[in-house]
């Protein structure tokens, strides 16, 4: 099991200001529970991550977020993917444009850490869910679109 990692109190990034909620939970099992069904997840492999977070955001709303090794140069530093009932709360990106079946949102994030640099938001709905995969470092949108057509 992954020990769990805090960050120092008033860290939050930027972007999660807007959750109202960041409960941890314990598990994929206990975001199943508060979401009412199955959290999809990624098939694909992802990059070594340094721990997991599972978060409820709200009611109906969990986020998984992948704390990426970005110890080598170029590698991405974080994967977070939003569920829930609704969409997910905005993030003060700019307005999104259409890949295939997508809403992609990009943004520099000049603020955050070199590792964490830009940010990409893919939003899309399935099964009756909103969901938003966000990739933060220097990920190419087709890996995240690799990554968000393989989440099921």
């Amino acid at each position: 099991m992954l020990a769990r990692r805090r960050r120092p109190r008033g860290a939050r990034r930027a972007y999660d200001r807007c959750m109202e909620q960041r409960d941890p939970l314990d598990g994929i099992g206990a975001a199943d529970a508060h979401l009412g069904r199955g959290v999809p997840l990624p098939s694909v492999a992802l990059p070594l991550a340094r721990w997991v977070e599972v978060l409820a955001v709200g009611p109906g709303a969990v986020q998984v977020e992948w704390n990426l090794d970005a110890t080598r140069a170029g590698a991405p530093g974080r994967l977070t993917l939003y569920a829930g009932l609704r969409e997910a709360p905005e993030r003060g990106l700019p307005q999104p444009s259409p890949h295939g079946r997508y809403a992609h949102r990009s943004a520099p994030l000049d603020e955050a850490q070199a590792e964490l640099r830009p940010v990409h938001e893919l939003a899309w709905e399935q099964d009756g869910l909103h969901l938003r995969l966000t990739g933060q470092g220097p990920w190419t949108l087709e890996q995240l679109v690799a990554v968000a057509d393989s989440t099921i």
